[in-house]
């Protein structure tokens, strides 16, 4: 789980220049102009908080994945491929919508 965590960190460090981290509901928080999204290691999955807007802008592509969402997480199962394009695609959304 920590390498799924590992690799996830490392790729919002690199979609979000200038993004930091604190904790926040005992969750990894990434800050850009306010919360940007967090995520946390999970017994069978690493849940993705994007908030809900990280969500709903993506729910074709998260059903076409077949992954488990809600209004604003997402469950990326330990059992399944880490879907980096999707995160990178959401991380980059999630900006865009901090920078305005």
């Amino acid at each position: 789980v920590a390498e799924r965590l590992e690799v996830l960190r490392a790729l919002i460090h690199e979609a979000a220049p200038g993004v930091t981290e604190k904790m926040t509901y005992r969750m990894p928080t990434f800050v850009l102009n306010g919360n940007l999204m967090y995520f946390a290691g999970c017994a069978r999955h690493v849940g993705l908080y994007p908030l809900p807007q990280g969500v709903t802008a993506f729910t074709d592509r998260l059903q076409e994945l077949g992954l488990a969402f809600s209004k604003g997480a997402i469950q990326l199962p330990h059992d399944r491929p880490l879907p980096l394009d999707l995160v990178r695609d959401i991380v980059a959304y999630r900006v865009a919508q901090q920078q305005k």
